[in-house]
């Protein structure tokens, strides 16, 4: 990638806010580089004038981790598929593209990643910076699926890295929660065109509870949903298909997909968040509604699904072999309590792997997802789910909701010191820090 002349956009004190709306801040200003050249000008120039940088994508993060009150950068002129090497298997694509149009985009070459979260609104260099994921047995996260990476770092220089070139910023890098640079490119791997058909079942709490292991090892990707007041859940299993495709039908895929998972939903946790009381009646005639449904289709319209309705999210991940226990008192907790639940809770599942702050760093993880409807009073639910996770030794998702701070997470992360340590060389004044970094992080 090379870097262009030119003036990036600029615009003075604006407010900004998250998509959920529960994190605001207000940059002295905000740029938008139409190149690399341009985004490493405003870093240095940033530097001079003592303003902190930061990033941020469409803003799906529940925390800070973006918020500054110097210089905003938005990187969407950054956009688009820069190269395709078929030969090494490899994609590399500008740091603002929306992973939904990096999607659309590779299957019109035939291409597809190997796995990828449930909603792909997000950016690809906010969604691998914070750890956003999928679920799978063998398959792991976006950012364990990058090969090679740029970042312009704190001095303004333009830094490439791979396991061969700058390794030890590559393995940090990948999941960097904003704190070593600003990403400018991502090189990830991806593989033909595949198809997957999805299985979704309802079943009950202990079934699924009782058989958790062995849908994992017996599916490539495996989750479920429990409703909070009921003992109902709805499972999902995705496989590799041989095909032929066999996409849900108009009808069916919008009364599911548009009707019940958006436009209903809205308006139960509309009714929900004005009369509590009625939540886990609600509940329970929601999630007996469901019925199974089996479909194939290319691997994004399986994986990703539109979320309209807005939400508050808490996230941790758990070492694999305590995931059912900590779920079981997560539903003894909400049985007995006056709390009134009425998002499901998610189960993903993801296999170790080598990057320091990934939340599967060094072992097979389970992750719980707790979510409460915009609006509707979340601290209670949120720290007595917290305080299960952590018992289990849960390390929270970077861009989700928690009170974890850096003494827990060194704790909790083995390589944590050697994020810190790399974060010390390449941003030793903190240019890229802002009050969430330093709470996670430390100073």
């Amino acid at each position: 990638m090379t870097a262009t002349s030119g003036t990036a956009a600029e615009s003075g004190r604006t407010a900004w806010r998250n998509w959920a709306g529960n994190v605001r801040a207000t940059p002295t200003r905000v740029v938008t580089p139409a190149s690399v050249g341009e985004l490493q000008e405003a870093v240095r120039r940033a530097a001079e004038e003592g303003l902190r940088v930061k990033a941020v994508g469409t803003g799906h993060s529940f925390t800070a981790a973006a918020a500054t009150d110097g210089v905003l950068i938005r990187p969407q002129a950054l956009s688009g598929i820069l190269s395709v090497d078929r030969a090494a298997g490899t994609v590399t694509v500008a740091a603002g593209t929306a992973l939904k149009d990096l999607n659309r985009a590779l299957a019109a070459q035939g291409l597809s990643l190997t796995n990828m979260g449930d909603i792909m609104e997000q950016t690809v260099s906010g969604a691998t910076s914070t750890g956003t994921h999928g679920t799978g047995r063998d398959s792991a996260s976006l950012a364990a699926q990058i090969r090679a990476l740029e970042l312009v770092t704190a001095d303004g220089r333009l830094v490439s890295c791979s396991e061969k070139e700058n390794p030890e910023v590559f393995a940090a890098a990948r999941l960097g929660v904003g704190a070593l640079g600003v990403v400018t490119s991502l090189t990830f791997a991806v593989e033909p065109l595949f198809l997957l058909t999805a299985r979704e079942e309802p079943m009950r709490f202990d079934r699924v509870t009782a058989e958790f292991e062995q849908h994992v090892a017996e599916n490539e990707h495996f989750e479920f949903y429990w409703f909070p007041h009921t003992g109902n859940c709805n499972t999902k299993r995705n496989n590799r298909s041989q095909g032929p495709a066999a996409p849900p039908g108009a009808v069916s895929g919008w009364i599911e997909d548009e009707l019940l998972s958006n436009g209903l939903f809205q308006a139960v946790n509309s009714l929900g968040r004005a009369v509590p009381a009625a939540v886990p009646s609600i509940a329970r005639i929601a999630s007996r509604a469901l019925s199974a449904r089996t479909y194939t289709d290319i691997p994004y319209k399986v994986f990703t699904s539109p979320r309209r309705v807005r939400f508050v999210e808490m996230e941790y991940a758990l070492p694999r072999e305590r995931a059912v226990e900590a779920l079981r008192e997560l539903k003894a907790m909400v049985d007995r309590s006056d709390l009134r639940i009425s998002f499901p809770v998610e189960v993903r599942t993801a296999p170790a792997d080598d990057i320091p702050l990934s939340t599967a760093s060094g072992r097979d993880t389970a992750y719980i997802a707790v979510h409460m409807y915009r609006g509707t009073p979340y601290q209670a639910y949120f720290t007595a789910a917290e305080r299960i996770f952590t018992a289990h030794g849960g390390r929270p998702h970077w861009g989700k909701v928690h009170t974890r701070d850096a003494e827990y997470l060194a704790a909790a992360y083995p390589r944590f010191g050697e994020f810190t340590a790399l974060r010390d060389r390449l941003d030793p004044d903190r240019l890229f820090g802002n009050d969430y970094l330093r709470r996670v992080l430390g100073d």
